[in-house]
């Protein structure tokens, strides 16, 4: 894949293995929040994204090594590492995790994806990317999905937890929509693959110190559980989910890929509903409705941008 490939120049092969990989990284990522809930079981907040995070670059590193394609990165790489490694692994998993200890995982994921909000906009105002009826129908369905799993009228702001759990996700959310923005208008000297393992070393750096600051030295049980939790956190959630990030942030526009992400709360609350029994609602199902015809109609036909 070249770096200066275009829109209206893009294979559609290439669009097609987007749309693969934005698919598997719905699933892994709406797996990745009942297994971060159940991790906090077993460690404070920051020190589950940390050690996630050093299991997801050694995972990385290795697989980088034997398929030969460990390089230094460029100067024209730093700010796209910068990028991820900072806003995404680093402030949005602390800011998702520590909301986590008051927030159901279900919930979480719904609220951690209102990045459209922040993505829609900013890629029109910032990026040109054409505000089409369609792209504003399918956010406007999927917006409608997500107010309807949080209501703020029957919210009880009362609740100084909860206030502040909903707050730190809304804010998680926030900063990865500032990641995707730049990820998107990124001069690429690099190819992606090559980039997430800087990026996960980058963020196990800020996290691990982050982690000792705040929560301290953690008395770890470690068991089969807490070991397999974290290998799936590190591998799937890291190691290949930002690979394929990547890949998709540079190949689809950014609104098309924010709207192709509201997949992982539906996965994710499905499956905190199965691994944590978790309630689904009718009006939980009726708001997963929403957000998958939101996906279908803001970016049926949508993958490519013209001009």
């Amino acid at each position: 894949m070249t770096t200066g490939t275009t829109r209206s120049t893009m294979p559609a092969s290439d669009a097609q293995r987007a749309w693969l990989l934005l698919a598997g990284i719905a699933l892994a990522w709406g797996i990745n929040w009942p297994v971060g809930k159940a991790l906090l079981a077993y460690l404070p907040p920051i020190w589950v994204v940390a050690l996630r995070s050093a299991v997801g670059a050694a995972a990385l590193l290795v697989i980088c090594v034997v398929r030969k394609r460990l390089v230094l990165p460029k100067r024209g790489d730093i700010p796209v590492i910068l990028s991820v490694g900072v806003l995404h692994m680093t402030a949005f998993s602390v800011l998702a995790s520590i909301g986590l200890q008051y927030v159901a995982a279900g919930r979480s994921a719904v609220l951690a994806y209102t990045t459209p909000l922040w993505v829609v906009p900013g890629a029109w105002l910032m990026l040109g990317e054409p505000m089409t009826v369609r792209r504003l129908a399918g956010v406007g369905l999927g917006l409608l999905g997500l107010l309807l799993i949080f209501n703020p009228l029957a919210f009880d702001w009362r609740d100084r937890n909860a206030v502040l759990g909903n707050g730190l996700v809304l804010l998680a959310a926030l900063c990865w929509a500032i990641s995707i923005l730049y990820v998107r208008a990124h001069k690429w000297v690099t190819p992606p693959f090559e980039l997430v393992f800087w990026q996960a070393l980058l963020a196990t750096c800020l996290l691990i110190p982050l982690a000792l600051l705040l929560d301290g030295m953690p008395q770890v049980d470690w068991q089969p559980s807490l070991a397999g939790l974290l290998l799936y956190g590190g591998f799937f959630g890291i190691a290949l989910a930002y690979w394929a990030m990547n890949t998709v942030n540079r190949t689809l526009p950014a609104a098309t890929t924010s709207l192709g992400l509201l997949g992982v709360p539906v996965f994710g609350v499905a499956c905190s509903a199965i691994a944590l029994g978790e309630p689904i609602s009718l009006q939980l199902i009726m708001a997963m409705g929403l957000i998958l015809g939101g996906i279908g109609v803001g970016t049926m036909g949508g993958g490519r941008q013209r001009g």
